[in-house]
């Protein structure tokens, strides 16, 4: 039953933007082939476009959720979890492409524990993910016009009430206004920087050292998401949701 109004809710939100770098004609035709099943045709459409977009140096968190959406119901779950990650990644927002990650993720086969953190970091991260980094900059100019406001009536407004409360209220505004600035940065540090990878190959060994001979310390298979330490030659030193790290070969990771 929960698949089944997963299916549903795949293809009713399926959505398609009409992108200026990229023809009507192709997106039409992708969705066209996403609602009659071919998949893999889809996914080919859908493909081109975002190649086009990142020519231009663009990217679309539409584009990326519906060729999530058409990996998912063609039975690729490694490139689906990469394609929402980075619908996320534009869009961290977007209740549809969290739901949708959400569920891919129990398609996997590592049910990884993460590892405890400090409840305050979850919520510093609740809250920072309600937007994206344009959306959080917009925010603090909204404030930091409205901080004026405040200091104008605390500086020149000669009623007593007026001025404390222009006063205070100007504190709580600053407060906001420099939070929403670090959740501005932090997003577009998240973005340009992305050090966040999905295991791609249906099974990886996972070693002590960026040696193909040296000690396998744990297996990882497709869809599982990692976080990248650094690169050494050919290998990545990856890092795993309950704090395990060990080297990987770049060839079996893909970059979200």
């Amino acid at each position: 039953m929960v698949r089944y109004k997963f299916f549903l809710l795949l293809i009713s939100s399926l959505m398609v933007t009409l992108l200026t770098i990229a023809s009507p004609d192709i997106l039409d035709e992708a969705s066209e082939a996403y609602r009659k099943g071919d998949y893999k045709k889809s996914i080919e459409l859908y493909e081109k476009v975002i190649a086009e977009h990142l020519a231009k140096g663009e990217e679309s968190p539409e584009l990326y959720y519906n060729l999530g959406n058409a990996y998912f119901r063609d039975n690729q779950i490694g490139k689906a979890i990469l394609n929402y990650n980075r619908a996320l990644l534009l869009s961290p927002g977007d209740s549809d492409i969290r739901h949708n990650l959400r569920f891919a993720n129990t398609r996997i086969e590592d049910k990884i524990v993460p590892s405890n953190r400090f409840f305050l970091t979850d919520w510093f991260n609740s809250i920072q993910n309600l937007f994206n980094s344009n959306t959080w900059g917009i925010i603090a100019i909204g404030l930091f016009f409205l901080f004026l406001g405040c200091m104008g009536i605390f500086l020149f407004v000669r009623i007593l009430w007026m001025r404390k409360s222009a006063f205070y209220t100007g504190i709580v505004i600053f407060v906001l206004m420099i939070a929403a600035n670090v959740f501005a940065f932090n997003q577009k540090n998240v973005r340009i920087h992305r050090n966040s990878a999905v295991i791609m190959a249906p099974a990886v060994s996972i070693r002590t050292s960026p040696d193909p001979n040296s000690k396998e310390l744990f297996q990882l298979h497709e869809g599982t998401t990692v976080r990248i330490r650094k690169t050494d030659g050919d290998w990545y030193e990856i890092e795993i949701a309950n704090g395990s790290v060990g080297w990987i070969p770049k060839d079996y990771i893909e970059i979200i």
